[in-house]
């Protein structure tokens, strides 16, 4: 099957039988409900960029498996050059849709098991290379959108999955069976998972030999018997169900969570990726976290979008030509400029691992990712600045259209005489969806949180600089005699 166009990305979208729930409630048409629809829009953006000949060469490879033109979302990175292009189309998309377009997490997800289980197979003579290449290839052939889905809920932070009181705080094996495995427990923070096709499924820590009932790695339907989708709520998002999109901010793109529960699921043996191979739990984590924090290179691309509406809100506002509004844009870009350059450096800094495939440098990864739980507060922090208070006092769009009052809201919040009030409103509710409502979600809390929290950089920073070899030089530029020992 060729790639698929938008179009034919939502219609298979519509044959899925996906088991979703929402304000307490069933969700019968998850395409068209309004909450959850602008973030199929946003996935739906890639499949539609990948057929457009302008952006080919970022949004499509070729399948070292089939030789096959693929789009990138399903590719395995074979040079250094498909990992810049990564960066790039990140950036790209983000800054096209203003919001996480969720199709990242299942090609790290992808790249990080064709590294783990090659060298799963390499100590222990296994097969499941083998068995994810097959399956890999039915992703391509079919294009299909895959949920790669490592957080659990995790339970006491304090203890590991097999001392926990409930063992499903962490995704494990209930039963063995000839024919396959049944697994129980559940994956939070799930961003885009009903609009995926497949979910593939990782350990969320390293583990120990006790733990090894939790060292699995596996892939399903998103719609299989036994899984449940959990929409979780963001700031103002039932603003979709008004009418009118102008107090949405972003009227055609969004994104979702969900915490997708796992009762009782059977996964045969050939969607099985690892079994309890407990000593290979946290290089899939590592490996993976480190794809995913390259692919903040997104916040960038909505960077580029918050900057362009603060820009905007100036000249809207009359003071695009004061200095101090001048030097904050100047910062915002200066910051934004340097998150791209984090993914850049550790794309182009990558490497070959001996199963083919072309991992990020590590170190630079996780200080990218570093930049990235600070860099766009501060950017959203100065947005604020200049685009004033107006942003979250001014009234709705109901207000403004009202024969009663709109006469009012025209009159009084007109600014740029050149420009109208409903303009200046529409800027000033794209800025307030950006850094505090459904969009801030992707730009802020996911910057911070999202492919592990700053903690878990610094901890990956401490471990991957080589100090020895820093002090070494210090030392004997100081002219300092090593010391023996």
């Amino acid at each position: 099957m060729p790639m698929m166009t938008g179009q034919q990305y939502e219609d298979s979208l519509r044959k899925l039988n996906l088991k979703v729930y929402m304000f307490g409630e069933r969700v019968e048409n998850v395409v068209d409900n309004p909450i959850i629809r602008p973030s199929m829009e946003a996935v739906k953006l890639t499949y539609d960029l990948a057929q457009d000949p302008q952006y080919e060469d970022l949004m499509t490879a070729t399948s070292h498996l089939s030789g096959e033109k693929i789009n990138r979302f399903t590719h395995i990175h074979q040079s250094t050059d498909d990992l810049v292009k990564k960066t790039k189309m990140g950036r790209l998309l983000g800054s096209l849709t203003g919001c996480c377009f969720q199709r990242c997490v299942g090609m790290d997800a992808v790249n990080a098991l064709s590294i783990v289980t090659y060298d799963i197979d390499q100590k222990f003579g296994t097969e499941y290379n083998k068995r994810f290449l097959t399956y890999l290839q039915y992703v391509q052939e079919n294009d299909f959108t895959c949920d790669g889905a490592m957080t659990d809920p995790k339970g006491d932070r304090s203890l590991p999955p097999s001392k926990q009181p409930d063992p499903d705080a962490f995704m494990h094996v209930v039963e063995e069976r000839d024919d396959g495995i049944v697994v129980s427990g559940a994956k939070a923070h799930q961003t885009g998972a009903v609009n995926s096709h497949e979910i593939i499924i990782m350990p969320t820590i390293s583990m120990r030999e006790e733990d090894k009932d939790w060292a699995i790695s596996f892939a399903l339907p998103a719609d299989a018997e036994g899984i449940t989708y959990i929409m979780g709520r963001q700031s103002c998002d039932t603003r979709k169900l008004e009418e009118g999109t102008m107090d949405r901010g972003n009227g055609i793109y969004g994104g979702h969570e969900s915490l997708v529960v796992f009762d009782n699921v059977f996964v045969p043996w050939d969607r099985v990726f690892m079994f309890k191979e407990w000593e290979f739990a946290g290089r899939l984590v590592e490996h993976f976290a480190s794809y995913h924090r390259q692919s903040y290179a997104c916040k960038a691309g909505v960077g580029d979008v918050l900057i362009g509406a603060a820009q905007t809100a100036a000249q809207y506002n009359g003071v695009a030509k004061a200095s101090h509004v001048k030097d904050k844009l100047i910062e915002m870009n200066h910051l934004n400029e340097t998150l791209f350059c984090g993914s850049v450096a550790c794309a182009a800094q990558g490497g070959k691992e001996p199963s083919g495939t072309y991992l990020v440098d590590t170190l630079l990864a996780n200080v990218c990712k570093q930049n990235v739980t600070r860099f766009p507060y501060e950017i959203a922090r100065l947005a604020q600045d200049i685009a004033g208070g107006l942003m979250v006092t001014m009234p709705s769009e109901a207000d403004l259209r009202s024969p009663e009052v709109g006469k009012w809201v025209n009159k009084y919040f007109k600014a740029n005489p050149e420009v109208s009030t409903e303009n200046r409103m529409r800027i000033l509710r794209l800025i307030e969806n950006l850094t505090l409502g459904t969009a801030a979600v992707g730009y802020l809390t996911e910057s911070m949180h999202g492919a592990g929290s700053p903690q878990a950089q610094r901890i990956m920073i401490a471990r991957q600089v080589n100090m020895a070899q820093k002090q070494k030089v210090a030392k004997k530029l100081a002219g300092i005699e090593e010391e023996q020992a």
